[in-house]
């Protein structure tokens, strides 16, 4: 008997998972009634409301100031908390100078009575105030990393396509996790310790030459400028070094992302070894730069441990023969010592802080890089709404480079009057999906215009406008979800009866039955679980609910075998009824159904008119359909 596996709708068993194509996920159906259980007690949660705008709020260059400048106040009380809980937590030594000299050397019991009390105070103080300061500064450390990742996500959103185009997702997947969480760690456990840990020895110099101004000057000026001058060589070479870190694990996780999304072409060509020698080439480099660090690190802490015996080696020296003269009592030196000790700490905990420190500003200085990448197909400030289209469109002499070097559209004008199709045909390369993505405005044109029903799509909302055309691309992305989710995508408020008529309409009606629970039934991933064909005609269904008035149709059957590729035409004729539709189209089968057919070559339109007009003109097309008329023929 198969262990349960459980859908959107319920549980079934792993044999009609197997069945249904669905690999084993979910949980036990015995575990069912206490969730349900668990989710009876859950209060209603309204859909959160998110704002979005296309234009980026005007903010300085991000850095740890403007990072923390929102919440400033919070900040200020989270300083006054340190400071008292530095002060309950330093005060100590100065107690204990009181006792040992006003109290055991005085043989005063009441006064050895008061400096317990307060000792103890002070103790009960100092961990009641770290307390409060560590959940404050937790709670105020989360809300800046939640505004961080908000910020930097949206602003993914709003960058445009080129831009993924060239960069690597592992590198935009190291800005969302390692430098956002050396922020994190940054603010959790080094700005505040930072704080803590430099009023602490701001205190303790006070305490030193309030003690004894002699000896602290002593400390003052001869040990802490040495120390001084190794944490300035520390800074300069560890800021190097982190920068080095940063970049390697970017390309660690960029290789690693690579891989694992391609995993399929690597096994299928015995890639394995020789991507593991990469790989392992990669790490050793992220390794090398940590190795770096380390070593820097191992120069200078005991150098400034060092530091720190010699200085309480002299002070003993020194402060013994005053004590031994009279000009220096011996809970004073008792009391010097403690602080002395307590004054080496905290110069080490600030260095070890500033390992933090670096990365956090290495971190900082990859998203200020990020946050300042401007989009390059951007919103007017004073764009207008798109009214309703008809669905007309117009190119006027469109030129467009990808590298504004190599020129891939040369002056091309088009006009596609409101619910026809056209077909874009031509050789690889010749510019046909670029044509599409320019009416889309995935790219704006070098020179010329692109007009929707007369307006120039450069002058209106975003929203506005992708909110009437609909995208078909060659490879279907599915979202990890179920099948209604993906249909819903578009349009998530569409109703029951809408999702049921995109999906009969376009051919999903055997995929739905046979699945267990339906349009309620996961995709998984990508669409893991459905083939080539059944993926084009959910993305089909997809731009049917949207009801574009405009559809891009990108090399949608491409992919597909004899009998999917009919189903799919079959729920193109469908979804096209009535709308204006660019069709890139490899197959010639699929260009014959447009209206009329574009002959894309070398950057220009060289043909335009119906499938018989063009091949009566007997040239490029003519040539092309001979072509896959002789193959058809022999097949």
């Amino acid at each position: 008997m198969g262990m349960p596996v459980v859908g959107f709708g319920g549980p079934m068993s792993t044999e009609s998972a197997r069945k249904a194509g669905l690999p084993f996920a979910g949980y036990p159906s015995e575990l069912r009634e206490g969730i349900e259980d668990i989710l009876s007690d859950e209060p209603e949660h309204p859909d959160p409301q998110v704002p979005f705008e296309h234009h980026e709020p005007d903010t300085e260059p991000f850095t740890l100031r403007s990072f923390l400048a929102p919440l400033k106040w919070w900040l200020v009380a989270a300083v006054a908390l340190v400071v008292l809980e530095t002060l309950a937590a330093q005060i100590g030594p100065l107690l204990i100078q009181r006792g040992i000299d006003d109290g055991i050397i005085a043989k005063d019991t009441n006064v050895l009575v008061q400096v317990g009390i307060a000792y103890f105070v002070a103790i009960i103080a100092s961990n009641v105030l770290s307390y409060i300061r560590i959940r404050f500064t937790g709670t105020l450390g989360e809300r800046l990393m939640y505004r961080l990742r908000v910020r930097v996500f949206g602003h993914l959103q709003r960058l445009s396509l080129d831009f993924f185009t060239t960069e690597k997702a592992g590198r935009l997947m190291t800005r969302m996790t390692s430098d956002i969480e050396a922020l994190t760690q940054l603010f959790h456990d080094g700005l505040i310790n930072f704080a803590v840990q430099g009023l602490t020895l701001i205190l303790i110099s006070a305490f030193l030459i309030a003690i004894n101004p002699t000896l602290g000057l002593i400390t003052l000026l001869v040990v802490a400028p040495i120390t001084v001058a190794l944490t300035l060589w520390f800074r300069t070479a560890s800021a190097k070094g982190y920068n080095q870190v940063r970049d390697k694990i970017a390309n660690v996780l960029a290789d690693l992302q690579e891989n694992l999304s391609g995993i399929r072409l690597v096994t299928a060509n015995n890639r394995r070894r020789h991507n593991m020698v990469a790989h392992r080439n990669v790490v050793g480099e992220y390794r090398d730069a940590n190795l770096e660090i380390t070593r820097i690190a191992t120069i200078y802490a005991p150098s400034v441990e060092l530091m720190g015996i010699l200085g309480q080696a002299t002070i003993l020296l020194i402060g013994g023969r005053m004590v031994l003269n009279g000009s220096l009592q011996i809970g004073e030196l008792t009391a010097y010592f403690l602080y002395l000790n307590r004054f080496f700490a905290p110069i080490q905990s600030l260095v070890q802080l500033y390992n933090g420190y670096q990365s956090g500003q290495a971190a900082t200085a990859k998203l200020r890089d990020l946050l300042g990448t401007r989009p390059t197909v951007a919103e007017a400030p004073d764009a207008v709404e798109l009214p309703p289209i008809d669905g007309e469109i117009t190119l006027r002499n469109v030129s467009f480079s990808y590298d504004h070097e190599t020129p891939v559209l040369n002056g091309v004008d088009l006009h596609i009057p409101a619910g026809t199709s056209l077909a874009v045909v031509g050789p690889t390369g010749a510019g046909k999906s670029t044509v599409a993505k320019l009416v889309t405005r995935f790219y704006d044109p070098t020179a010329g215009t692109v007009e929707l029903d007369g307006h120039n799509i450069a002058t209106v909302t975003l929203d506005s406008m992708r909110r009437q055309l609909g995208v078909v691309p060659q490879e279907p992305f599915l979202f990890n979800g179920t099948i209604r989710e993906n249909i819903t995508f578009a349009r998530p408020d569409a109703t029951e009866a809408e999702v049921d008529e995109a999906a009969r309409i376009v051919g999903l009606d055997d995929l739905i039955d046979r699945l267990p629970h339906g349009l309620d039934s996961p995709v998984h991933e990508r669409g893991a679980s459905l083939s080539s064909g059944e993926r084009q005609l959910l993305a089909l269904a997809r731009a049917f609910l949207a009801r574009p008035r405009v559809l891009i149709l990108d090399e949608a059957t491409s992919n597909l075998d004899l009998a999917s590729e009919t189903k799919v035409e079959a729920a193109l004729d469908h979804l096209l009824e009535g709308r204006t539709a660019i069709v890139v189209a490899h197959r010639l089968a699929t260009a014959m159904r447009a209206d009329r057919i574009a002959v894309v070559d070398e950057g220009r339109i060289t043909e335009l008119g119906s499938h018989d007009e063009l091949v009566a003109l007997g040239g490029r097309y003519a040539e092309m359909y001979r072509i896959w008329d002789e193959q058809l023929q022999r097949g």
